[in-house]
């Protein structure tokens, strides 16, 4: 008895033991707590506590060009190291501070996303332009992985799925594919674009239809984003059995997977098709290659173009929506410019949206956020 009794306080002591190790890592009644970032009218304060370093910058996605501008950051009282800036225009930005030469995230602002294998801190400045992009409304949907199997590229793939609020209730869904960039994945625009937040939000408002939003890996050679840590496929993409993979892929095995195991609609007029940059690419390649299967097409800030001949076909086809979208500064807007040009000298009616600034999620995020409400009307 005397053996179970001290075996069972042993167990106790070492159980209290590992959650005191835990709270170990918080600051309960060491001083006064540090917020970072800390938002204070027309000013933003960052802090960092650092004891031990010498120098302290802060980089962020606002500051000069974005990846090499930096503020020095002053030391304050108990090595505090702190800098106030001017709080930028509504947006959402990513910063790092910059320690010793090393760059660090801020362990105060649980807020990150993840860019390929970066992960960032996000300064969410409020305001009319982003109020679609993280104020949640009551009536959110659902975001899902689901895995397909692809005989294309011969390999079980990753999809992340946003289904609206309400879809259990039996009707069929009109589907938006939307295609990330060049270094990102099949989270890229749950993570970076606020998808699910934007669609949630425009449509609690009225402002879009409810719709699923299907978003794939673009990447032929991933099962899945790299933190599931799954090995790469090796191809040779001059074999000619590898043109255009990934477009095929998307077209004849996701849209059928999605229209077999998804309550949708599966005419064309309930099909949407965008992406950004590579993603763009994907889209013009998949409008020209299957011009009966999407009545919505949007290439944003895209790494692509379209002959007279093929833009012919899709006004053929009966497109019912062609928004392009580029922003001024953006090193692809000349080509942007190009694909408008061909759109008016064929006829297509479509829209060219200009935004300021370059190849940056603020625009693609302003992009999602207004050509959403244009879909399956």
């Amino acid at each position: 008895m005397k053996k179970s009794f001290i075996l069972i306080a042993a167990i106790v002591l070492s159980t209290f033991a590992m959650n005191a190790q835990e709270l170990a890592n918080f600051s309960f009644g060491r001083g006064p707590q540090i917020v970072s970032p800390d938002i204070q009218g027309d000013s933003v304060v960052f802090n960092l506590k650092a004891d031990y370093a010498t120098v302290v910058k802060l980089q962020g996605s606002w500051i000069g060009n974005g990846y090499t501008s930096f503020v020095d950051m002053k030391r304050g009282e108990n090595n505090v190291w702190t800098v106030k800036l001017p709080l930028p225009s509504p947006e959402i930005y990513t910063y790092s501070f910059i320690v010793d030469g090393t760059s660090v995230n801020d362990p105060l602002n649980y807020m990150v996303q993840r860019d390929g294998t970066r992960y960032l801190n996000m300064l969410l400045v409020p305001g009319e332009r982003t109020e679609n992009y993280f104020a949640a409304p009551e009536k959110r949907g659902n975001v899902s992985n689901v895995w397909y199997d692809s005989k294309i590229l011969n390999m079980n793939r990753r999809l992340t799925v946003y289904t609206p609020y309400g879809y259990e209730k039996g009707k069929k869904y009109p589907v938006l594919y939307l295609l990330h960039g060049a270094g990102g994945d099949e989270e890229a625009w749950t993570s970076m674009g606020r998808a699910a937040q934007i669609l949630d939000n425009l449509i609690a408002k009225g402002l879009a239809k409810p719709m699923i939003c299907v978003m794939p890996n673009g990447n032929p050679n991933q099962q899945a984003a790299c933190t599931m840590g799954l090995p790469n496929a090796q191809f040779d993409w001059r074999d000619p059995a590898y043109a255009n993979a990934y477009v095929r892929s998307l077209c004849e095995e996701i849209v059928p997977f999605i229209e077999k195991n998804y309550k949708v609609d599966v005419k064309p007029e309930s099909r949407a098709i965008a992406g950004l940059s590579m993603g763009g690419g994907h889209t013009i390649s998949a409008s020209i290659l299957y011009p009966q299967l999407f009545d919505y097409i949007c290439p944003l800030s895209a790494a692509g173009s379209a002959t007279a001949e093929q833009i012919a076909a899709l006004k053929k086809a009966g497109v019912k929506l062609y928004f392009l979208a580029c922003g001024t500064t953006d090193f692809l807007y000349k080509g942007s410019q190009a694909l408008d040009a061909t759109l008016t000298e064929q006829g297509l009616d479509h829209i060219f949206y200009q935004s300021e600034g370059g190849h940056v999620w603020a625009n693609w995020r302003l992009y999602l956020n207004t050509f959403a409400p244009m879909l399956f009307k």
